[in-house]
Order: structure tokens, then C-alpha cells, then sequence
């Protein structure tokens, strides 16, 4: 099989889709593999490793989109780059589709076949290749909120670990999950006063085991999370829905109740966010302030961080790609129960229930397209 790698164009993305060890598995293979050159840029690898690997590297993306039957990517495809995808085209990438209905049209129209990362999921519920991003995306969570909780970003000008004789700084995390417990146990490890919020109480229970003693776990439900968002300095959203909207848990009149200077850091913006306000942004433009509130919402918090995740995301991406490219996406999909669950859109067929009902398209099973 030929497998494409483009350099990723969404704004401030320098994570690549895969490094030279990876490419070196997939020689030995049998298998072409196609790089754009200076995809690795981002991340701090240059051409020459990705050639002596054994990869072909092009010019262009043009080229590499043209001659793959694969394309490996990190992040979804953008508007430019939908005249490039052809039908039966696998697509290996995170997609998210629910926050986008002009992204699911578009790949619905192409033809594609696009199995996406973040709907992957194992016999017991976790998913494999989210995992490591949602990881670094809620310890990073707290990082970016305590630099925007700085006097000069809009925030309340409170340092989460406090001083000597000045109480330290409250976070509350919505959402228990990788990316809530990730955020709270580095919240909690600067030592702020951590509430961690989520409807699941065996989970709440397996954390409070875990946690340090500064993180309090509370039932979430519309009064737990009013009366703990007031008290919040720093709020994170860390809320995954398995390929359907986030809902939406903070209304904009709720944005009154809050402290004058609190930080949001909503993680789930890639699948709609949490609040009613938040839109995406990108890290060279991370915040914006509606009714004093300081919004963070960028859509690929760990594409700043692009060494660091770019390695933990191909470590668990590698397996996959491989077993792809040597059985095929069909059989592929037959054989594996995981991977299956990362079949999205098939051949113009939509095959995540969650995104057929949100944008009105007829659900069809994987295994009907097996």
C-alpha cells in the first residue's frame, strides 16, 4: 500500500502524523510511504531522517494526496485540502466531525473512507488513541489556565498555588474522564484547591482514592455545578461524548455568576465545547473575553507541544496504520472490533450513529460496509 503523510495546515499545528520509526516498520512491509517535505518541521524532524527511514519525500501536497491510498494525518482535513481527497480513499486522522456539519458534508461527498482516531474504542470503553492527547491536553489545561488567569491576559490576577497567608486559587474540572483527571492531579499538584465534577460516582469513588487530599469530587448535576463554578478561579471543560456533541452545560447567563476574571479552559471544543460561548481559537490568538470571563478554547492544545505528542500519538497510531496497510481498511475492520468503532464515513455512508442524527443522514452499521 502507499501511505501519504501531508505537513498539517491548520493554524499553529507542528505535530506530524508520523516519525521515521514508523516509517521504517512500514518499509519493512512492503509499503510506500510518501512524506511531504518539511512535514516533520513542526515537531523537529528533519527531511533527511524520514529518507534515510526509507520514505519518498515530495515537494508538494498535491503529490502526496494524489498517489497515496492512505493518508495519515492529525488533524482533520480543511476546506483546501477537500478537492484533494479521492473516493475510496482511506483517511486516517482525527476528524471530530460532530463539531463540524460542513467537514461531515464534504467527506460524506468525497467518497473517502475516513476512520477517525478519536472514535477508536477498546472492548472496555477506553480509547486508545485519544487517550495520550487527552492526557497532555488536561495537564496542559491547567498550564495555559494559570497563564490566563494573569492580570495582564484579562484574568483575575490569581496565582493557583497561593502564597504564604493568601489562600491558594480554586479549579474546578468538569468532566472525570483522562483529560479531568489529568488536569486535577496537576491542579492539585501546585497545590490549588481542586473540585472535580463528573455523573459518574464509581469513577468519582476511583479518584478520590487516587487524588491528593486537595481535590474534593462532587456529583454533577445543574446545582452542584452552579454553586462550584461560582467559587471557581479557573474552570476546565473535560467532557468527551464518543463521537457526538458535547452538551452544553454552562449557558451564558451563568457567565454573570461567575467570579469577574475566572478563566475557562473548555478541552472539549473539539467536539462543540461545553459552554455556550466558546468558540474555537488558535494558540498565536487563545483568548477572548465575554461578560468578563476569560474564554481559552483552542481547538489543538497539543500541537504546541508538538515533540512531546507528536511521539506519544505515534506510538499508539503505528500499530494501526500498519495493520491497515497490510490486511486492508475491509479486513482490517472485520478482524478488529477496536479499529472498527473508528469507522465514520464510509463511501458516503455514515456510519457513526451520533453524526447521522445530529446532521440528518441515514445511519448505517459498520459492519454493513464490511
Amino acid at each position: 500500500m502507499v501511505i501519504g503523510v501531508p505537513k498539517e495546515i491548520k493554524p499553529d499545528e507542528y505535530r506530524v502524523a508520523m516519525t521515521p520509526s514508523g516509517v521504517e516498520i512500514l518499509v519493512q512491509h512492503g509499503h510506500t510511504v510518501l512524506i511531504e517535505r518539511g512535514a516533520g518541521d513542526g515537531t523537529g524532524i528533519p527531511d533527511s531522517e524520514y529518507e534515510a527511514a526509507g520514505a519518498c519525500v515530495l515537494d508538494h501536497a498535491e503529490a502526496v494526496w494524489r498517489q497515496a491510498d492512505m493518508i495519515v494525518k492529525v488533524k482533520e482535513p480543511l476546506p483546501s485540502e477537500y478537492p484533494l481527497i479521492r473516493p475510496n480513499q482511506v483517511i486516517f486522522t482525527f476528524f471530530h466531525f460532530a463539531a463540524s456539519e460542513q467537514l461531515t458534508r464534504a467527506m460524506v461527498d468525497s467518497g473517502a473512507v475516513c476512520i477517525a482516531y478519536e472514535t477508536i474504542q477498546a472492548p472496555d470503553g477506553t480509547h486508545p488513541i485519544l487517550l495520550p492527547m487527552s492526557e497532555i491536553a488536561g495537564r496542559m489545561a491547567v498550564q495555559v489556565g494559570a497563564w490566563c488567569l494573569e492580570r495582564p491576559m484579562g484574568g483575575r490576577g490569581v496565582l493557583l498555588a497561593g502564597a504564604p497567608g493568601v489562600m491558594p486559587g480554586t479549579v474546578v474540572v468538569i468532566g472525570a474522564g483522562v483529560v479531568g483527571a489529568n488536569a486535577a492531579r496537576i491542579a492539585a499538584g501546585i497545590g490549588a484547591r481542586v473540585i472535580i465534577l463528573d455523573v459518574n460516582i464509581a469513577r468519582l469513588r476511583a479518584l478520590e482514592e487516587t487524588l491528593p487530599a486537595n481535590v474534593d469530587t462532587l456529583y454533577s448535576n445543574p446545582a452542584n455545578l452552579r454553586e462550584a463554578t461560582q467559587q471557581a478561579d479557573l474552570i476546565v471543560g473535560a467532557i468527551y461524548v464518543t463521537g457526538g456533541r458535547t452538551p452544553i452545560l454552562i449557558k451564558r447567563e451563568m457567565l454573570s455568576t461567575l467570579k469577574p476574571g475566572a478563566v475557562l479552559v473548555d478541552v472539549s471544543v473539539d467536539q462543540g465545547g461545553l459552554a455556550e460561548t466558546i468558540r474555537p481559537t488558535t494558540h498565536r490568538e487563545p483568548t477572548y473575553i465575554v461578560d468578563g470571563i476569560v474564554h481559552y478554547a483552542v481547538s489543538n492544545m497539543p500541537g504546541a507541544v508538538a515533540r512531546t505528542s507528536t511521539y506519544a500519538l505515534t506510538n499508539v497510531t503505528t500499530p494501526y496504520v500498519l495493520r491497515l496497510a497490510d490486511l486492508g481498511w475491509q479486513e482490517a475492520c472485520r478482524q478488529d472490533a477496536t479499529l472498527r468503532h473508528g469507522l465514520n464515513i464510509v463511501q458516503g455512508k455514515v456510519t457513526l450513529q451520533p453524526v447521522a442524527e445530529q446532521f440528518g443522514y441515514e445511519y448505517i452499521p459498520p459492519e454493513a460496509v464490511l
